[in-house]
């Protein structure tokens, strides 16, 4: 599994109760924070996020670590960020996998409202090593199409849609081929509380790897992942969004099991006119 597709296989967020660092009577609500499934929402001008990601499946000591930083770009209508994907694995060690970087453009819901459309490119860079099973073993491009609805101010549904292809994907053992994945999937999110949402999510990815030249397989998953995430809200702006979840692998995905942890920080760096 290449890193991108093991950051999508194990993206989640949780949490507990909020605890909130300032007395408002409606604390700050979390958005762009998810798990597996992207959220529609780009950053707002002058708030940069970091979110770090780590997952341990059951059993054995293999994990992974990612890394995200977004920032907007004049704005909210387009974002720019990057993945840098840590994965570690027993006899293989720790390494780097394929780098990812990030376009978003709100296609919808820049004004507000309860629809809202994100597409995102990205450029995966070759930076892991196919050998050692941390990446694909050259350039990759993903497209990814996020949607939200917000139903209500107490329920918010989220789906993606995306494919990634890698032209000169590689082998553990150096042969090359075309590969081309697939993912799917949707979530359900209870905001309990502004600052402190349930939420379970469904993903499907199909996935191809390179295993002779011009020859690949295909390994289709499916994930079910419910989890917690909460707030806590500075009067300086930072949002400090912490969260637990608990992946379960369905059909063939049987194996995928594991804990989720995630951390992200959100604040203001630049002053906003007035």
């Amino acid at each position: 599994m290449t890193s991108v597709r093991a950051a999508v296989a194990v993206w989640l967020a949780a949490g507990a109760a909020p605890l909130v660092a300032q007395q408002d009577e409606t604390p700050a609500g979390i958005a762009d924070n998810s798990f597996l499934i992207e959220e529609a929402f780009n950053q707002e001008r002058g708030v940069v996020q970091h979110i770090s990601t780590f997952a341990r499946p059951d059993g054995g000591g293999a994990w992974t670590y990612s890394f995200t930083q977004e920032w907007p770009l004049h704005g909210m209508r387009n974002q720019l960020s990057y993945t840098v994907p840590v994965q570690h694995d027993e006899g293989d060690g720790t390494g780097v996998g394929d780098i990812g970087l990030n376009y978003r453009y709100q296609l919808v819901g820049l004004d507000g409202g309860t629809i809202y459309v994100a597409p995102r490119a990205t450029l995966l860079l070759p930076t892991g090593n196919e050998r050692r099973g941390r990446g694909a073993g050259g350039v990759g491009f993903q497209a990814n199409l996020p949607m939200s609805i917000l139903p209500t101010p107490q329920l918010a549904l989220h789906a993606n849609a995306g494919a990634t292809w890698t032209p000169s994907a590689k082998s553990s053992l150096g042969a090359e081929s075309a590969t081309l994945d697939a993912n799917a999937g949707g979530s359900v999110i209870w905001l309990v509380r502004p600052s402190f949402n349930f939420l379970v999510e469904l993903l499907w990815y199909s996935t191809e790897s390179a295993v002779a030249p011009d020859t690949e397989v295909r390994q289709e998953t499916w994930l079910l992942n419910p989890g917690v995430r909460w707030a806590f809200n500075f009067p300086s702006g930072l949002q400090i969004v912490p969260g637990v979840a608990y992946t379960v692998g369905l059909g063939d995905g049987e194996g995928e099991d594991g804990l989720f942890l995630y951390l992200s920080f959100e604040h203001p760096f630049a002053r906003m006119s007035p």
